[in-house]
């Protein structure tokens, strides 16, 4: 009799014990019985004989992990505390031995002098970042990389962080690699899936185009990822595991010898601290931009839609950008565009009408709401946000005879959707494009004329420690959409012009700037993990809450920033508390979440959402 230890797989329980009459080999997928029903689940190692009865394991399947793919889901499994069960569940299983695939020399695109240094850099690290501006030419240096990468016999998976991101893509490699390319993510068919699978296993896949859940296929000989935009949160899972899909490429690169490559116009602080970079400057193609700032605070003034017009007449483009991001509204002075900051965390503070009164997100610090800006003494605070909805129809009311249109997610639900809008744009059917963040995700526009970038002091203005980062990165690459093959504008509405002015083309020292608030409080320079707590009694979860931060106090060695209410108290019919804690490193945060387990209680190590 053998005894074995199995995770179930996509489940937050625990492995179980239990028995079969063969030896089963880790990694092999089985049947097992659980209660009424039998479930799969993964062998993850021998086990003693338990002194209780162990049910038999029903099946043992042709599908399997490899000891590196088990190792990948322990380390997901330990570092963002979920059970072995959920992070397997992210894989996909192989069901076939391996193969060696064969070495493919595919002509690589010409590359600048610059490119080529870029390009060399990588080759020569086993991580790195390429730092480049907007239009600088990145994607010929990955095509590079993965040419070369081919030539070695391996294969390669290029990671962004959208599906929105692939069309463009897909058509570009698949101009060097034809068949050989592939599109993955999660709302493809059973069927497709299945075809990229067998392909994949058969050689006749060589690279992989896909949002983070293309990171868990069932790859042999993977010698290069390329993380793009590596300083987008889509990256990061929000559910459990809440991995982030960036750092797990970092961790699957050191520990099964694959090349990493992250690349971004705008990287996070993070990365470029972390990983030796190169810094690509200047563009690909040549172009020439003019930024115009207005002392305005997001609205349809006339200097904005002057600039719209002097843009439709040359039969360009345009592009309007608003934030979505924020769930909160922020109070923001009309006259010096300043925010009211929490005295503690040095982020903004939310308003909550409900109580008439300022929150921090982090502590839970609240005050009431002042009448005056606290910096400049103006009494015109104000918590105003434009929807893209409301400006696409004010739009259309002024300019009666262009085809104008909205360019979200509540707008572009799916994929058909989303490739016949950038099809329309791309043909020049559409002159006018009102969206959020996803006009920022890369795509190339080379038509556009002017992009207009409102609403930006709400991102500055939101509470998060990482607000002057979003703010300035998306401010820069809106901008980037704009001339990219020739002369363009850029139209910034801002309270705050002087910091966009300043950093606007000169990220690397606003780099330099950042470090100085985030060094003895945030990342990367401390860890932080947030316990959620939710229920649908909200004295249960205070006392969860209350409970948690006393086990903490006495028995872990961690700071406990704040603890309290969320942001966001109630959703789907749930309460919701948080406690924030802080550390030098993972380890006693990894033995807090440890401490306090608990049902209730959702842990996020390394979060970006704090509401």
């Amino acid at each position: 009799m053998f005894f074995y230890r199995v995770a179930l797989l996509g489940s937050s329980i625990e492995p179980l014990t239990y028995c079969a009459h063969e030896q089963i080999q880790s990694g092999y997928v089985v049947k097992i019985p659980l209660k009424t029903k039998e479930v799969f689940g993964v062998v993850v190692q021998a086990a003693e004989e338990p002194p209780f009865e162990c049910q038999f394991i029903s099946e043992v399947t042709a599908r399997f992990f490899t000891s590196a793919e088990l190792e990948r889901a322990k380390f997901i499994s330990e570092y963002y505390s979920a059970s072995l069960g959920l992070a397997l569940g992210l894989f996909t299983p192989h069901e076939s031995e391996k193969r060696t695939f064969e070495k493919l020399a595919i002509a690589p695109p010409a590359l600048t002098a610059e490119q080529q240094k870029a390009f060399e850099f990588a080759k020569s690290h086993k991580m790195s970042l390429i730092f480049g501006d907007t239009g600088s030419g990145k994607s010929e240096i990955y095509i590079a990389l993965i040419c070369n990468t081919l030539l070695c016999g391996k294969n390669a998976l290029f990671l962004l962080p959208e599906i929105g991101l692939t069309p463009q893509l897909e058509m570009r490699l698949r101009a060097f690699f034809g068949d050989l390319t592939a599109v993955w993510h999660s709302k493809l068919t059973k069927k497709r899936k299945s075809e990229i699978l067998s392909a994949l296993h058969e050689g006749k896949i060589r690279v992989v185009i896909g949002a983070r859940s293309a990171l868990f296929l069932p790859f042999y000989d993977l010698g290069l990822i390329i993380v793009d935009e590596e300083h987008d949160e889509s990256y990061k899972s929000n559910s459990a595991p809440r991995y982030n899909a960036r750092d797990v490429s970092l961790m699957t690169g050191a520990k099964e010898d694959i090349k990493v490559v992250l690349g971004s116009a705008t990287p996070s602080l993070s990365a470029v601290l972390k990983i030796p970079y190169f810094r690509l400057k200047g563009t690909f193609f040549k172009s020439d931009k003019e930024i115009i700032y207005e002392n305005a605070h997001n609205e349809l003034s006339s200097a904005l839609l002057e600039q719209i017009a002097a843009a439709l007449a040359k039969k360009q483009q345009v592009i309007v950008f608003l934030p979505t991001r924020a769930h909160f509204k922020y109070i923001t002075c009309k006259v010096c565009g300043k925010n009211i900051e929490c005295p503690f965390c040095s982020v903004a503070m939310s308003l909550h009408k409900n109580i008439n009164a300022l929150k921090c997100h982090y502590c839970n610090f609240t005050e009431r709401i002042l009448p005056r800006c606290p910096a400049c003494g103006s009494e015109t605070m104000e918590a105003v946000r434009l929807g893209t909805a409301e400006v696409t129809d004010k739009l259309r009311e002024i300019f009666t005879s262009c085809k104008i249109e909205k360019f979200d997610k509540d707008e572009i639900a799916t994929d058909a959707k989303l490739n016949r809008v950038l099809k329309s744009f791309q043909s020049r059917e559409i002159d006018i494009l009102v969206g959020t963040q996803m006009l920022s995700k890369g795509h190339d526009y080379h038509n556009v004329g002017l992009s207009v970038v409102m609403g930006i002091d709400s991102l500055l203005a939101m509470n998060d420690f990482k607000a002057r980062e979003h703010a300035l990165s998306l401010a820069i690459q809106i901008a980037g959409r704009s001339g990219r093959k020739e002369r363009g504008s850029v139209f910034i509405q801002s309270k705050n012009c002087d910091f966009f002015r300043k950093y606007m083309n000169d990220y690397d020292s606003f780099l330099e700037y950042e470090k100085s608030f985030r060094e003895g409080l945030y990342p990367p320079f401390k860890k932080l993990m947030r316990l959620l707590i939710s229920h649908k009694n909200e004295a249960k979860v205070k006392e969860i809450c209350d409970k948690t931060v006393q086990i903490l106090k006495e028995y872990a060695d961690v700071e406990i920033v704040g603890a309290g209410a969320c942001g966001i108290s109630k959703i789907a019919l749930k309460y919701r508390y948080f406690v924030l804690l802080r550390s030098e490193n993972a380890k006693p945060l990894l033995f807090a979440a440890l401490l306090t387990r608990n049902p209730f209680i959702q842990v996020d190590m390394d979060p970006l959402n704090f509401s």
